[in-house]
Order: structure tokens, then C-alpha cells, then sequence
């Protein structure tokens, strides 16, 4: 049964072989979970839920490659294509100035002088940077303009162009 606490930590992309390797893509924040011996939760395509346990895992062209205890056929490996793997948030260690979406989404963001500016309603993420959604506004995630999260306390200050965010347009939730 699914968790509230729970985060996606990877997505199984399909069958590897003929001896039930399964190709995984973790995300970026679930990736120090994947170690042999690590127990998951993996929500199947057709809604199904199960715990399940990292046999053994390995690399293969940049992708990582996964076994499951009492799957070693193709056929048996099938049914977890497409399924996503769950952990609790708090077995993800992150570094110092890291956050997931989650710990942004609500919060409510300031300029440098204290004035409300509305509310993080979503994070995007583009190869130049991420992008905080504040009053369908994009406030780019750079040390330029965002001075300071303190996710605890729900609050971003950011020094943004004038312009950037009319705290007027804020988005209906």
C-alpha cells in the first residue's frame, strides 16, 4: 500500500536479456538507494503493489541492470515493465543546497525586502536549470536569484528582476 511519505526512486524501462535482468532508470535523488539488498516498493502498470528486494545490479552502457530474487526468466521479468519503485523520503540522503520537488512545492516565496510573492505550485526542470512556478511565472533556480530556501520553514526569498513575478497573477491551487 502506498505511503505518503513515499518518493518515485526509478522506473523499471523494460526486460534485459533472457535471464530476467530488468533495465531500471533511478532518478537522480533515489540513485544512492540502488545497492543489492535494498528493499523497494514496486507499483506495477496494472496497479498491483509489491515489496521487492535488489538481488544483485550492475551497469551496462550507462544504464543500470537489476535482478530480482525468484525472477530469472524474460517471461517472469515482464510483469515489472513499466513499474515504478517507491521508497520512504526519508532513506534519501541528500548534500547540503539539494531538495527534492516536493520539499519546494507550497512554499511560499519573498523578495530580498520581505513582500509575499505567492507560492510554488511546481518545479520544472530544463537543461539550463531548474525553474520554480510561481504565479505561472518561471524564477530560474540560479544563486543570482534565489538567496535562500529554508524548506522546514516553507519559505524562499529570491532578488528577481522587477517584472519577473506580479505577485497579482497568483494561480488558483
Amino acid at each position: 500500500m502506498a505511503n505518503s511519505n513515499e518518493i518515485p526512486v526509478g522506473r523499471i524501462a523494460g526486460v534485459f536479456g533472457i535471464d530476467g535482468e530488468l533495465k531500471c532508470d533511478p532518478t537522480s535523488a533515489g540513485r544512492t538507494l540502488f545497492s543489492a539488498g535494498e528493499a523497494l516498493r514496486a507499483q506495477l502498470a496494472d496497479g498491483s503493489s509489491h515489496e521487492v528486494t535488489l538481488a544483485a545490479l550492475r551497469e551496462h552502457k550507462g544504464r543500470l541492470l537489476i535482478r530480482l530474487p525468484g525472477i530469472d526468466t524474460a517471461n517472469a521479468a515482464e510483469r515489472f515493465v513499466g513499474a515504478t519503485l517507491y521508497a520512504d523520503r526519508d532513506r534519501i540522503v541528500l548534500e547540503p543546497g539539494e531538495y527534492l520537488d516536493r520539499d519546494l512545492v507550497g512554499c511560499d516565496v519573498f523578495d530580498t525586502a520581505g513582500a509575499g510573492l505567492g507560492r510554488v505550485t511546481r518545479v520544472e526542470h530544463y537543461p539550463s536549470s531548474d525553474m520554480l512556478i510561481v504565479n505561472g511565472n518561471m524564477v530560474p533556480m540560479i544563486k543570482q536569484f534565489v538567496k535562500t530556501i529554508d524548506a522546514e520553514k516553507r519559505r524562499i526569498v529570491v532578488d528577481v528582476p522587477p517584472g519577473l513575478i506580479d505577485p497579482s497573477q497568483a494561480e488558483e491551487a
